[in-house]
Order: structure tokens, then C-alpha cells, then sequence
């Protein structure tokens, strides 16, 4: 079991095409019974994992990132995994179409994925309909739900209509495949898009800030100054940070965004940043390149509260949250 994934599955999957074997093993993450019965092999717990956070207790700080999950359908089996926290979505007011393909390609040479899907779904009415379900069957495993739009009343409306369902809420102002998204890197943007949030909400929110993309310093400011926005107006976490803007021509589209292993130095150099702006109460999640425990504490080190993962999954499999439990626990004997 230990080496099944590296030397047999991921092989297999690697010959296909990296959407197709996504919607393979999204077929195979709706089949709840399989890993429910597989729960013992993927689980580890131990009282030194234990993370506070956002208001929560988690019994280790490791979080599913959202976009693996886009649809808020395979919760209920991912919870058996053994994270500490899922995030399902992110979840938009209307249905929205996938981009044309081709729209993902592995990098296999420096574990990476770049990605044009956007932000597909079916929309809000059926990502309520998935939660509610999700909710029958996860008791012990927190649940955030990413939304997201391009003017304020579509973020609210999203805000509002998912939080009943959802442990906590955050907001993706930073994907580079929806364009509209920018407007909310101007820091009145995105002031005006907290204060209408914070008249309505009840639960932890978390803003998904946009990454450092280059060593210009009036980038870093840009950045900067988005996160002092959102201590200012009592948001409760960061995710720092979404995937890095890539022009790549063998998208349809041209651009998308880069994950996995090469954006992790300048992710811990943004969560660095953001903890010497916001202070020591504040939760930020390390999202960007996160494969091994030995990333996940020096991810902590830099300020990170837990780490999110998902290109991580591509590669190690579905023993990965086990495996980066038993190397942070080997890592602090």
C-alpha cells in the first residue's frame, strides 16, 4: 500500500492526459463507500497536530485547497483523508462553462500543473444542493467554501446563500483565469467588497490573495497593502496564495495559471510579508507547492497557521495528508 501510488497508479495516470485523469479519479472520489473502507489506511492523528484556528480546534492544520473540489461533490469521500479542513468550490452565483480544451498539462520535470479551467460550475442552486448533502455525512472535519464574482452583490449573493452550509467562507479574489477578478486588487475595491460582506456575515472569512509573481517592488506594495485592507476590516484569515499567471501556448486560451513546486519560494516570501503585517492573530493558510511535511513546517515557520494542498495530490497521491503528518512528526523528534 505504501508505494501502490508512486509506483503503479500514478504511472498509469501519468499516460493520460492530465484532465482525463483528474475526471478519472473524481469518478472514483464519488464512490464514498471505497474510501470510507480505506479511511484506516489513509488516517493519522496525533495530539502534537493540533492547530487553532479561525475559532476551530483542527486536529492537524492540513486543508484541502479549493479547485480541487469545484463542484462541492466529493466531500464527503475526501473526508476520510484525514485533512484538517476542506475547501469545496469555489462556488460562483451562475453556472459557469469550462474553457475550451486543451486546459491542463502536468510539468512532470518540476511537479507542477498549469491550468486554464476558470471557474466551471453549475452554480449556486446546485452547489447548495451538494453542500446540504455533504452535511448529512461530515460531522468532524470543518468545511469552507470558496465563492467568488465580479461585482460585489454577486460575491454577497454567494456569501449569503452558502454560509448556512459552510463552517467558514473564503473569498477568491485571485484567479488569473477570470479577469473580472482584478478589480478587486485595488485596495478601495476591495474595502468597499469587505464592508458589505462583514453587514451580513456570521462566520470566519478568508480572503485568497493574488501571489507574488516578480521581485518588482511596486508589486509587493500592491499586495501588501490588499492584506493591510483586510486586517483593517476584521477579516480572520488569508490564504496566501492562488496559482501564479503563466503564459502558456499549449492552452486554448493561451494563459493560465502555474501551481505546484515553482511557486512555492516566493509563496513562503508572501507569507512571510503578510505575518509581519498582520500580527500573530491573524490565521494564514500556505497555499502554493506544498508536497511534504518538511514544507509544511517551514511553510509555519514563515507565519503559515496550516497549509492547503492540491498539486501535491497529483503527485503523491491519496496518502499524501498521511505521509506530510508522519514527516512533520518525524521532523520535530
Amino acid at each position: 500500500m505504501p508505494n501502490l501510488y508512486k509506483y503503479i497508479l500514478r504511472p498509469i495516470l501519468f499516460t493520460l492526459q492530465a484532465e482525463t485523469a483528474q475526471k478519472l479519479a473524481e469518478n472514483t472520489l464519488q464512490v464514498e463507500p471505497l474510501w470510507k473502507s480505506l479511511e484506516p489506511y489513509l488516517k493519522l492523528e496525533d495530539s502534537a497536530l493540533r492547530t487553532k484556528w479561525c475559532g476551530f480546534q483542527l486536529k492537524n492544520p492540513i486543508g484541502l485547497a479549493a479547485g480541487f473540489d469545484k463542484e462541492c461533490r466529493l466531500l464527503p469521500s475526501l473526508s476520510h483523508w484525514g485533512f484538517g479542513y476542506l475547501v469545496a468550490g469555489t462556488v460562483t452565483a451562475e453556472a459557469k462553462p469550462r474553457n475550451p480544451r486543451p486546459r491542463m498539462f502536468r510539468n512532470p520535470s518540476n511537479k507542477s500543473l498549469v491550468n486554464a479551467l476558470g471557474f466551471p460550475g453549475q452554480g449556486l442552486i446546485e452547489a447548495r444542493r451538494e453542500l446540504e448533502e455533504a452535511r448529512k455525512k461530515i460531522m468532524n472535519t470543518p468545511i469552507v467554501v470558496s465563492v467568488s464574482g465580479t461585482d460585489i452583490s454577486d460575491v454577497v449573493n454567494c456569501y449569503q446563500a452558502v454560509e448556512p452550509l459552510a463552517d467558514a467562507i473564503e473569498v477568491n479574489i485571485s484567479s488569473p483565469n477570470t479577469k473580472g477578478l482584478r478589480i478587486f486588487h485595488k485596495s478601495n475595491s476591495l474595502s468597499k467588497l469587505l464592508y458589505a460582506i462583514n453587514q451580513i456575515r456570521n462566520k470566519p472569512l478568508i480572503i485568497k490573495l493574488p501571489p507574488y509573481t516578480s521581485e518588482n517592488l511596486n508589486e509587493s506594495d500592491g499586495i501588501l497593502s490588499l492584506i493591510r485592507t483586510c486586517r483593517d476590516n476584521g477579516v480572520d484569515g488569508l490564504t496566501i496564495s492562488n496559482t501564479q499567471p503563466v503564459k502558456d501556448d499549449r492552452l486554448s486560451v493561451k494563459e493560465g495559471g502555474l501551481s505546484g513546486r515553482p511557486i512555492y519560494a516566493k509563496m513562503l516570501n508572501l507569507v512571510r510579508d503578510a505575518r509581519k503585517e498582520v500580527g500573530p492573530e491573524m490565521a494564514i493558510n500556505a497555499c502554493g507547492g506544498i508536497f511534504t511535511g518538511y514544507h509544511a513546517l517551514q511553510a509555519m515557520e514563515a507565519g503559515a497557521t496550516t497549509v492547503q494542498i492540491y498539486t501535491g495530490i497529483v503527485f503523491r497521491g491519496p496518502r499524501i495528508v498521511k505521509h506530510i503528518k508522519e514527516e512533520m512528526l518525524n521532523q520535530d523528534t
